[in-house]
């Protein structure tokens, strides 16, 4: 324990306006800080035993949630989205010290999808890399890990089949959401630009930059890669090859960084769900997606939507993909303001099980927060 006195105890007239006394009243801040947590820690040890003795699941996310929206509220000089970062760290840490959540993401570690879920569950979680998005869902699905995080649609490039197609084919189901601005870079050890010869990143990378690398480096080859860690992870073992990723990639495998921002829209922005056994709980504020195939017919899908639109429900997505059970047939996914257990939703989640031969509820779940451009 200090033996300097708490920041708390320091009269405003006794607050010296020098370097000095700023920095002294800092550390003591600093040490009130950890002296808290050291009492965080141990409250939430009983917590995490009691929660057991009851057969509670450890991990609440509506808990969590409640908590960075109450101490976000709060804030007044800390900037708002710097509250939240802390405080998941502080919980993340908390809760490491009983039960770390096992999160499966698509790797290996550097991936824009490793980066969402170290935002989304904090540092301290046990993270467990897949080599596809399938992979990612099949863990949650075994129970291997208690969650999953995914990419699901871009702001240029539009859908990720691969999860879709992912989650269509399994009982995982969303329980969550977050928004991530994507800035790519160039990272290769050529001299130059002038010396790569192939660029090789994920389908959705190389598409999101795909006017910059025609103006820029027009006789390269692309390659496809399973993920933008992968691509740097080639890049690395290559000197005329280039990878198209994000900065932790780069760092993580140590590959220098040629071109900063290489995306061709700077609102770039990927889309990423929280995948569980379970979805979450009504918060006033979500969304709910589904999936559902037609019969066969003129205006079919015309009804299906009116039928949304006669409950008064706002539809914010639609987008369709073959079912691969026959020729030119297609399942549509939707996500619709609203979650399960409200009386409008209910209502049209049954019309449109009386309407349509299949219909799969893929979850409802919390809106995101708007994302935070730079």
């Amino acid at each position: 324990m200090s033996d300097r006195p708490k920041a708390s105890e320091m009269p405003p007239s006794d607050r010296p306006a020098s370097l000095e006394g700023a920095r002294e009243r800092i550390d003591a801040l600093d040490d009130e800080i950890m002296e808290r947590l050291e009492a965080r820690a141990r409250v939430v040890e009983d917590v995490l035993r009691a929660k057991r003795d009851r057969n509670i699941a450890t991990y609440d996310p509506g808990r969590e949630r409640e908590i960075l929206q109450r101490l976000s509220a709060r804030a007044q000089h800390f900037p708002k989205e710097a509250v939240v970062a802390v405080y998941r760290e502080v919980m993340s840490a908390c809760l490491a010290l009983q039960e770390p959540v096992k999160v499966a993401f698509l790797g290996p570690e550097g991936t824009f999808s490793h980066a969402a879920a170290r935002a989304r569950f904090g540092l301290a979680a046990r993270y467990c890399e897949e080599t596809t998005i399938l992979g990612v869902v099949s863990a949650v699905e075994r129970g291997e890990v208690a969650f999953g995080i995914a990419p699901i649609e871009n702001s240029t490039e539009g859908s990720v089949n691969d999860a879709v197609d992912a989650l269509l084919g399994s009982s995982v189901v969303i329980t969550g959401e977050l928004h991530l601005p994507i800035s790519h870079g160039l990272f290769s050890r050529a001299a130059g630009l002038s010396e790569i010869t192939r660029v090789c990143s994920h389908p959705q990378a190389l598409g999101q930059c795909r006017s910059w690398l025609a103006r820029n480096l027009p006789n390269a080859q692309l390659f496809q890669t399973t993920s933008t860690a992968q691509a740097v992870r080639e890049a690395a073992s290559d000197a005329r090859a280039a990878a198209i990723a994000g900065p932790l990639a780069g760092e993580i495998f140590g590959v220098p960084c040629l071109r900063e921002s290489v995306e061709d829209s700077p609102d770039n922005v990927t889309r990423f769900v929280v995948l569980a056994r379970e979805d979450a709980k009504a918060t006033g504020n979500d969304t709910t997606t589904l999936a559902f195939s037609l019969n066969d017919g003129r205006g079919a899908l015309l009804r299906v939507l009116t039928l949304f639109d006669e409950e008064g429900i706002n539809l914010t997505r639609i987008h369709s993909r073959p079912s691969r059970k026959k020729s030119w047939d297609y399942v549509f996914f939707v996500d619709i303001d609203g979650h399960r257990e409200e009386a409008a939703v209910a209502r049209a989640m049954e019309r449109l099980s009386a309407a349509c031969p299949f219909v799969r509820l893929l979850g409802s779940y919390p809106k995101a927060s708007p994302p935070q451009q730079s």
